[in-house]
């Protein structure tokens, strides 16, 4: 469903990622591990659509960056959903609109929204929270609201870049589950994360990244 295939992309300081090559599969758990600056971040952007290999390719579901036209990419990218370790919500807005945001983004009518949005929330365990504001919230219900927006769109896979990085452990374990049921429903997840320790809590598989290149 995901696969890279010897994907390079350098930026100026040197610094990028080399030579990339693996697959996630349909409905697979995995951990992209490695310490800061080794390049996760940029392999997630990638993947995203936000920068495209200037070497090898990607090819996510049907559409392969090699062919792909300026066009689809949007249309791909809503197919990706992204958790960001500092959350990123609209802090004007309430659970509901946050969520609401990703669907009205791509023209989702508006009785479909309303459905999908109270779909997602109890899915995460939220539908009591609605109408607070971000600032209202712990740094678990903001990410859970986070992960609740990536889902909107019912995408191919879900990328979390550090989503447990601001959090105390109890809470991170809290995230970590729910993505493990959201996992169960049959969507493909890849977590970033430099503690292998807690990818090791769920017993998925791990891909390790040091210097820009996968490490087997």
């Amino acid at each position: 469903m995901l696969h890279l295939f010897n994907v390079t992309y350098q930026y100026p300081s040197g610094e990028g990622i080399f030579q990339a090559t693996f697959t996630v599969r349909n409905g697979e758990f995995v951990f992209l591990v490695g310490p800061s600056g080794a390049g996760k971040s940029t392999l997630l952007r990638l993947i995203h659509l936000e920068l495209l290999p200037q070497q090898g390719h990607i090819v996510l579901d049907s559409f392969n960056t090699q062919y792909i036209r300026p066009k689809d990419i949007p249309l791909v990218r809503r197919k990706v959903g992204v958790v960001f370790q500092d959350f990123k919500l609209l802090r004007d807005r309430n659970v509901y609109e946050n969520v609401a945001f990703a669907l009205l983004a791509t023209g989702t009518p508006r009785r479909r929204v309303r459905k999908r949005v109270l779909e997602i929330l109890k899915e995460v365990g939220l539908s009591h929270k609605r109408f607070k504001y971000p600032d209202e919230l712990s740094g678990g219900e903001q990410q859970r609201v986070a992960i609740a927006r990536a889902l909107a769109n019912e995408p191919y896979v879900l990328l979390a870049d550090e989503p447990t990085g601001n959090l105390d452990q109890d809470t991170a374990l809290d995230i970590l589950r729910l993505l493990e049921r959201i996992n169960a429903r049959g969507t493909a997840i890849l977590m970033a994360t430099h503690n292998r320790r807690l990818a090791e809590v769920l017993g998925k598989r791990i891909i390790r990244i040091e210097g820009g290149r996968i490490l087997v």
